[in-house]
């Protein structure tokens, strides 16, 4: 035998061995059930989001739900965050979304995917990256060609990671979701249909289904795919709804089942007791209807990457870092008295013999030490090079995604009296100096829009520091979003001219050097400083004496901080600490004087503060 022809027929035999252990399945849909292999299969879900949980635990959050019961994840797709800039695309670490399918296998669990471009999620601009706003001309969930034109590449990159890992080519993704309630927002069937045929073309040629509200299915369905019902647990009102829109058959399916709610700042902390929701969570399950709870385990919006609400009735409502969800998995990965009542109904439904796998204890946690930090300058301090303009520049017009941008102008001659500073469409948050001192705070929220200007003579310089608090995520205002400030600024009624822009994206900690500097009263202040471990737990970061920011430990971004509430802790997973020396950096927009933080072993997500 010669060594080319040996080396072939290990080849072959090697590939045969290879396909002979890659399980395939089928995954198909029957008058009023699914079919896994051909028999009935009910799908038990919960809802858990990649980028919410870091990656070094997607493993045990997973086994925990095989704990409560869970046969699949359900999770959507992130497009800002797999293409943070045009054409540049991302899956790597966090963003692995093929990892954390593949591991959801080896866990014994399937997926259900939704990698719609727009997700809703309480995230981000819905999902969408903020650079489309850049394309003139360009409407999201629309037929607008360069929406298409986009959308077209992002689903083939995905396509390309994912499509393999669908259940008829060996993988364990189920069902493939086309769109995300899209009847809350339009009716447009063609729209629908081209969002179909671009999922085939890219490699979903799976099961694929559409879900929508119950007052939405007939506008958001599209004839031929399963229309999922989100947000009843009613099963003749479910059954019903599926239905009249699809030929009179099922299977049924609770794509969405909210077993509690997400909260935004300045609000109560939402919580629902579990009583209030097995009864409906048992009906479903009893009626063999298949169901995904959202959420399961929300886990963390880091970053900049929360959304906001706002319709015309209320408010701009930026929500916050923590999305505990009051979730039957809390933040940071433990069994709630929540979790324990819907394994308990879970049980009820599943195979005979079934035996669930105990509870694992929950996560360690603790309190650190005091920290105290060595160095600490104002925000002046690290400002780049400027972009100059004769009108204020939003951050999309500067190119840039989240942060903070520092505006500034001169004006010379300035008018004797007291006078108003007026910003005409702020987005979102904004603290105005004049010649360095805090002269007020403006906040989208609460529908301000001007200041007072002491009596000033002479050359006075106007500085404003307007942070991005989200774009919005729901609604008609999608189209509006961009952020900073987006129209003018007035003194006295006249609009002032001459800026210049400093970028302050806070997307990389270890680019801003802070330089220990004297601090000016009111002031925005960069703290840095270190902290020593023996051990590593959770732990959570007690901002209640804080004002407003941004907190950083070796290197991640860990959200949003504001005294307001609810939230007044941020979460730190043990898996980003570590014994010997760790880096902490804070950025504290409003209360400079602060010097000391400390931590609790417990979180506190339901104080309010008064705003001051």
């Amino acid at each position: 035998m010669t060594r080319n022809f040996l080396l072939l027929v290990l080849f072959f035999s090697f590939g045969f061995t290879a396909n002979a252990q890659k399980p395939m399945h089928s995954f198909a849909l029957g008058d009023s059930v699914f079919l896994l292999d051909g028999k009935p299969f009910q799908m038990i879900s919960g809802e858990m989001h990649y980028p919410r949980v870091p990656r070094e635990v997607w493993r045990q959050r997973m086994q925990m739900a095989k704990a409560m019961g869970l046969n699949t994840i359900g999770t959507y797709v992130f497009w800002n965050i797999h293409e943070p800039k045009k054409d540049v695309f991302d899956f790597s670490g966090n963003n692995d979304i093929a990892a954390f399918v593949k591991m959801a296998q080896e866990e014994g669990l399937w997926v259900v995917l939704r990698p719609s471009p727009y997700v809703c999620a309480e995230w981000e601009f819905g999902g969408y990256p903020w650079w489309l706003q850049n394309e003139k001309g360009l409407i999201v969930r629309s037929t607008e060609p360069q929406y298409l034109a986009e959308y077209k590449k992002y689903i083939n990159a995905l396509g390309k990671i994912l499509a393999p890992l669908q259940i008829n080519h060996g993988g364990n993704i189920l069902m493939v979701q086309v769109e995300n309630e899209y009847g809350s927002y339009g009716s447009d069937k063609n729209y629908l249909n081209i969002n179909r045929k671009m999922f085939i073309d890219a490699g979903f040629d799976g099961l694929l289904y559409t879900c929508d509200p119950v007052h939405d299915v007939k506008n958001g369905h599209l004839d031929g795919l399963l229309p999922a019902v989100n947000g009843s647990d009613k099963p003749s009102q479910i059954k019903s709804l599926v239905q009249n829109n699809h030929d009179g058959k099922g299977p049924y399916y609770v794509a969405e089942w909210y077993p509690a709610w997400f909260d935004w700042w300045g609000t109560k902390h939402h919580t629902v007791p579990a009583e209030k929701y097995t009864p409906g969570l048992d009906s479903v399950l009893s009626a063999g209807i298949s169901i995904n709870m959202y959420m399961f385990h929300g886990g963390t919006t880091r970053g900049f990457m929360n959304g906001a609400n706002y319709n015309d009735k209320n408010p701009y409502e930026p929500q916050i870092s923590s999305y505990d969800y009051e979730a039957p998995l809390d933040e940071a990965g433990n069994a709630t008295p929540k979790f324990m009542a819907f394994r308990k109904v879970i049980e009820k439904h599943l195979p005979a013999g079934t035996v669930l796998p105990e509870v694992p204890a929950p996560r360690p946690s603790m309190a650190l030490p005091g920290i105290t930090f060595s160095k600490s300058c104002n925000i002046n301090a690290v400002l780049p090079k400027p972009v100059n303009n004769a009108t204020p520049l939003t951050f999309e017009a500067l190119q840039q995604a989240y942060g903070f941008v520092l505006y500034r102008t001169t004006v010379k001659n300035a008018p004797d009296g007291i006078k108003a500073l007026m910003i005409k469409d702020l987005r979102d948050y904004a603290i105005v100096f004049i010649d360095g001192k805090r002269a007020g705070v403006l906040d989208r929220r609460l529908k301000q829009e001007s200041v007072d200007v002491p009596s000033h003579s002479g050359t006075m310089v106007i500085d404003i520091l307007v942070e991005n608090l989200g774009r919005i995520n729901f609604g008609p205002y999608l189209l509006k979003n961009t952020k900073g400030i987006t129209e003018k600024v007035l003194l006295d009624g006249k609009e002032l001219k001459g800026w210049s822009m400093y970028a302050l994206p806070f997307d990389d900690i270890s680019k801003i050097k802070v330089i220990d500097t004297k601090l000016m009263e009111g002031q925005p202040v960069i703290h840095s400083g270190t902290f020593s471990l023996t051990k590593t737990a959770d732990t959570y970061l007690d901002m209640t004496t804080w004002g407003k920011g941004v907190v950083w430990i070796n290197g991640h971004n860990l959200g949003r901080y504001w005294s307001i509430g609810p939230q007044q802790t941020i979460y730190v997973p043990a898996e980003w600490l570590k014994t010997g020396t760790n880096t902490i950096q804070v950025l504290e927009l409003i209360k400079p004087e602060q010097s000391i933080l400390h931590s609790s072993d417990q979180p506190i997500l339901s104080h309010l503060q008064a705003e001051k």
